[in-house]
C-alpha cells in the first residue's frame, strides 16, 4: 500500500509539472485592421518559429476595432491602417502607436478597362458621384460602378483623408465591402467597377491606375511620387513590455522588415 501511495504521489507530481510547463507558455492577442492582418499573421509565424512556447492569435475587425481593443486592453496589440484620430488619443491617453510599415492605396479597375490614369480631382469626382460614366474620363460609354470599404475601415478613412478631403463624401449608393479581399473580388468580376485597394492586395485580377502619371508602385510610394500612402500601425496600451515588446522588436528587426517588403508593403527600417 505504501508503494502504491508513493507511486500515486509521483504520478501526481509529474502531472502537476506537465501542467506547469504548459502554463509557462505565453499567449499574445492581436486585433484590428484587415489590411494589417495578413502581414501580422506572417510576422507572427516568423516570431513563433523562433519562440515555440509562444502562441499568437491574430483577428480582424477593422482599424477602429483595433484602436479600441488596444486602448481598453482587451487585446495585447491593436492593428490600424490609418493615423490615430485625435478623439481616440483623448479617449485612450496611454495609447502608443508603432508604425511598422507604409502602404500605398491603389485605385483599381477591371483589367479590361482601357482607362490607365486619373487625376486626384477625377477620382474624387467619381467616388462622390459627380462623374458617373467612364466616357467622361476617356473610357467607354458605360456607367461607373463605385465600390468602397465600409465605415470603420482604416483603408476607407485614409482614402477619405488623402483623396476625398474635407468637402467630399463617397456616394451613398456605392457598393460597400468589408475587406480588401472582397473589394478585389468584386472589381475583378465587374467590368465597369472602380475601387480603392491596399498595395498589399494588388495582383493581376485588377488593374491599378496611375494618378497624374505616377504609377502605383512601391518605389513611387516610398519616394513620395505616388500621392496616396498611409501608415500601418500596431498599437499598445502604454509602453510595451515582456512578450509584447519582444514581438515588436522582432517586427522592427531586419527579418521582420524583410517580411514587410515581401508582403508588398514599404519597410520603415
Amino acid at each position: 500500500m505504501k508503494k502504491l501511495l508513493i507511486a500515486l504521489v509521483l504520478i501526481a507530481s509529474l502531472l502537476l509539472a506537465a501542467c506547469g510547463a504548459s502554463e509557462a507558455g505565453e499567449t499574445l492577442s492581436i486585433t484590428g485592421s484587415t489590411t494589417v492582418q495578413p502581414l501580422a499573421e506572417k510576422l507572427a509565424e516568423g516570431f513563433m518559429s523562433q519562440n515555440q512556447d509562444v502562441q499568437i492569435d491574430v483577428q480582424g475587425g477593422g482599424s477602429s476595432v483595433g484602436v479600441k481593443a488596444a486602448g481598453e486592453g482587451t487585446s495585447d496589440i491593436g492593428m490600424a491602417s490609418r493615423d490615430t484620430k485625435e478623439e481616440e488619443l483623448n479617449q485612450f491617453p496611454n495609447l502608443q502607436v508603432h508604425v511598422i510599415a507604409r502602404d500605398g492605396i491603389a485605385v483599381v479597375v477591371h483589367p479590361e478597362n482601357p482607362v490607365n490614369d486619373l487625376t486626384l480631382d477625377q477620382i474624387r469626382d467619381i467616388f462622390s458621384g459627380k462623374i458617373v460614366n467612364w466616357s467622361e474620363v476617356g473610357g467607354p460609354d458605360a456607367a461607373i460602378t463605385v465600390v468602397a470599404r465600409e465605415e470603420g475601415s482604416g483603408t476607407r478613412d485614409a482614402f477619405m483623408e488623402l483623396v476625398m478631403g474635407k468637402d467630399a463624401l463617397i456616394m451613398d449608393n456605392a457598393i460597400l465591402q468589408s475587406s480588401n479581399g472582397a473589394i478585389r473580388t468584386v472589381v475583378s468580376t465587374t467590368p465597369n467597377a472602380i475601387a480603392f485597394l491596399s498595395f498589399g492586395y494588388l495582383d493581376e485580377s485588377t488593374k491599378a491606375l496611375s494618378i497624374s502619371g505616377a504609377a502605383a508602385t512601391e518605389e513611387n510610394a516610398a519616394n513620395g511620387i505616388y500621392p496616396v500612402v498611409r501608415p500601418l500601425n500596431l498599437l499598445t496600451n502604454g509602453a510595451p513590455e515582456g512578450i509584447v515588446k519582444a514581438f515588436l522588436d522582432y517586427v522592427f528587426s531586419a527579418e521582420g522588415q524583410a517580411t514587410v517588403r515581401a508582403e508588398g508593403y514599404i519597410p520603415v527600417k
